[in-house]
């Protein structure tokens, strides 16, 4: 069951709520109608989340106009699926999911938020090791439960069957290995897992 926590209702003014923090956020689509929001729970009646789980689009935002920052502590926000049905039937204009996405960057900037990704790390090792996405090692074992025998030996023989195709090596050049590696530097990436790692460590320690 999803912790949620007693509500710290702060009374700031409007400019510096959470409610104007996500509509000032470069990833909020303008005309988000985040204060239009009258809770008539259309979002909630459509949500394939509110069936499976504890999470409730409806409270989601009656709680970010409360002001109540505590939500980003609060694993209920990673239960959104981004399915944008909130987004398609909202009568004002508002989209749970967008909102969602924004707070759960909010949390990704704390250390709450940062468990929460960390087990998607080895897809982010093997950007910054080979400057694109392949499955870590350790998802193979799980994989081959889900697909089986098929998968085990297309994995052994992958190589052959790129041949006999005629494809290319799936990996990228050195230089271009080191242009994506460039990037990633350059737009805080790497910075990012770093952070998310030491806060993964702290934790081991403690």
């Amino acid at each position: 069951m999803a912790k949620v926590r007693r509500r710290e209702i702060k009374t700031l003014s409007k400019e510096d709520d959470l409610a104007h923090k996500i509509l000032k956020d470069i990833k909020a689509s303008s005309g988000l109608g985040l204060l239009r929001c009258v809770q008539c729970g259309m979002c909630a009646s459509t949500c394939p989340a509110s069936r499976h789980s504890d999470y409730d689009s409806r409270e989601i935002i009656k709680r970010v106009l409360d002001n109540d920052e505590t939500i980003l502590e609060d694993e209920i926000i990673w239960n959104c699926f981004y399915c944008y049905n909130c987004h398609s039937i909202c009568p004002v204009g508002n989209s749970v999911c967008e909102v969602n996405q924004i707070l759960r960057q909010m949390a990704i900037d704390e250390d709450t938020g940062k468990k929460q990704v960390e087990s998607f790390m080895s897809f982010a090792d093997s950007y910054i090791d080979k400057g694109l996405g392949i499955i870590p090692q350790e998802y193979h074992g799980q994989l081959s439960i889900d697909y089986g025998e098929h998968w085990d030996k297309l994995q052994e023989k992958l190589e052959d069957v790129r041949e006999n195709l005629k494809l290319e090596s799936m990996f990228l050049l050195p230089e271009a290995e080191n242009e994506v590696g460039k990037t990633l530097e350059a737009i805080g990436f790497k910075n990012r897992v770093k952070e998310i790692k030491d806060v993964r460590n702290r934790n081991k320690g403690g």
